[in-house]
């Protein structure tokens, strides 16, 4: 990583879910390694969140039947990953969509008072 690639940030513990297959996690870390170096990634791999918040977005990873979702923000200063969770459904469960909303929130609340 270079001085000048964003960091990750994580902004829940432990991932409940069954983890994601190791194709899955070597389809996942090149998209993130893009976003560190500021590359802005678009369809088919992510798509724009903004029921989560403005600026929202999601990776979308193939994983056999499962599809996982990364629900991530670009801050100046980092890239947020605000959830992962394996989508079983067309639609966003709402306590995803309600949990990013908070751990959002209170990110900003921390990194507004160190600018």
């Amino acid at each position: 990583m270079s001085g000048l690639d964003k960091p990750l940030a994580w902004l829940h513990g432990e991932n409940k879910t069954p983890r994601p297959s190791t194709g899955a996690r070597i389809q996942t870390g090149p998209l993130l390694r893009r976003l560190q170096c500021g590359e802005r990634i678009e369809m088919p791999h992510s798509r724009p969140m903004p029921i989560v918040g403005p600026g929202c977005l999601e990776l979308r990873i193939q994983d056999g039947d499962l599809i996982w979702r990364v629900i991530y923000w670009v801050d100046p200063d980092a890239v947020i990953i605000c959830d992962v969770f394996a989508k079983k459904t067309r639609a966003t469960p709402r306590s995803v969509i309600e949990s990013c909303r908070r751990r959002l929130t209170a990110y900003d609340a921390i990194a507004s008072g160190k600018r």
